[in-house]
């Protein structure tokens, strides 16, 4: 089994999904397939097929969750010693070599990716492009609207 990284605040998230998983929708879609059983014939009851769904969402979503947990290798990037690479956990500043514009970007796992928050998907292009980089390195982006190249101004472990 492949180990998938993730970081600290990323399994405190997913342990948290996994919570209110267990604790809250587990039990109020049981109660509502008990409740739709109570309504008699099952054959043409929308709300037990709705609840039955909603139970195999659930179930499916927390099994997703612990297989996630169970295989993942968490990682802390302030106690990463890269030698200023580009890593998994890295905070990276780029400069869009065209325009100048300037981002920063932390390297994260999959379920952790948000854009608005400057989290990139360790697999996304981007992230793959700028892995093992340093400051001062130019790394070429395939993006939908052609090659970017950017600049790598910084690279921290916070």
């Amino acid at each position: 089994m492949s180990t998938y990284p993730i970081t600290q605040r990323g399994a405190e998230k997913l342990k948290a999904e996994l919570h209110q998983l267990k604790t809250v929708e587990r039990p109020a879609v049981i109660n509502a397939i008990a409740e739709a059983r109570a309504q008699g014939d099952l054959s043409e009851n929308a709300e037990y097929d709705a609840a039955k769904d909603r139970q195999g969402f659930v179930e499916g979503r927390i099994q997703e969750i612990e297989g996630k947990l169970s295989s993942a290798k968490v990682i802390d990037p302030a106690k990463v010693d890269a030698g200023g690479k580009i890593v998994f956990g890295s905070t990276v500043q780029l400069e869009d070599e065209d325009s100048g514009d300037r981002v920063s970007y932390q390297i994260v796992g999959e379920d952790e990716a948000d854009l608005k928050l400057g989290l990139i998907n360790i697999s996304s292009p981007i992230a793959r492009a700028l892995i093992g980089k340093e400051e001062g390195d130019t790394a070429e982006v395939q993006a939908p609207g052609g090659l970017k190249r950017y600049e790598v101004m910084g690279v921290s472990y916070l």
